[in-house]
């Protein structure tokens, strides 16, 4: 977190001028998160900034601490002129792999904008949708619309996580978010997968099968 007084770094604005230029009014940028996790669904957000209520600190979430995440995440529920958060559960993971359900989280989440955008800036997908759009590798870290959804996307995520982990305290969800840390892996070693593991992953695909317990019912 920045001292008192610092300046904040913030991501330029480069592609949302360059798409201003063109004409668009309303662009929203989308990011996902969760993609490597184990565990749940991923998240996707989109994001529509007000030009004339800028936020400053916008930049990749992964760069900021989980306290600034969530300071800026009230800013930009607050200031922007369109915010949405959407899911793809790890049953849609497993039945059409995490690349399709990430875009498949972002188009729900994109779809779920109002207004509606005219033009869309992604971190490296393209959507299916019948909008312009631009899939900026790094985009998070380029474009400060895609950096907002990704904040977004991180902190509903990871609020989710710690409510499983209240289900699920065996394994330790609040602490690793469903990634496959050591500690993730002993639990699923001496518990099994619950339903909502991703039976595709190959760290969980490769458990011996265990029978259903009746916490998991």
């Amino acid at each position: 977190m920045a001292a008192p007084g610092a300046k904040e770094k913030t991501v330029r604005s480069t592609y949302e001028a360059s798409a201003r230029k063109q004409g668009f009014v309303l662009i929203a940028g989308a990011d996902e998160a969760g993609r490597g996790s184990l565990f749940g669904p991923v998240y996707a957000a989109a994001v529509i900034l007000d030009q004339a209520n800028p936020i400053r600190g916008l930049r990749d979430s992964k760069q900021l601490s989980r306290e600034r995440r969530e300071v800026l995440a009230v800013r930009i529920r607050e200031r922007a002129l369109a915010w949405a958060v959407a899911t793809a559960d790890a049953a849609e993971i497993d039945a059409i792999n995490i690349y399709q359900a990430s875009r498949l989280a972002i188009k729900r989440a994109v779809s779920m904008l109002f207004p509606a955008p005219d033009y869309l800036l992604v971190d490296a997908l393209h959507i299916d949708l019948e909008l312009p759009q631009e899939g900026i590798i790094h985009g998070d870290a380029l474009s400060p619309s895609i950096a907002a959804a990704s904040i977004l996307a991180k902190v509903d995520r990871d609020a989710c996580l710690c409510d499983w982990d209240q289900r699920y305290p065996q394994y330790g969800f609040a602490r690793h978010k469903g990634y496959p840390t050591p500690e993730h892996l002993e639990a699923l070693a001496l518990h099994g997968p619950t339903p909502h593991h991703r039976m595709s992953y190959a760290p969980v695909r490769q458990l011996p099968l265990f029978p259903p317990t009746e916490a998991w019912a």
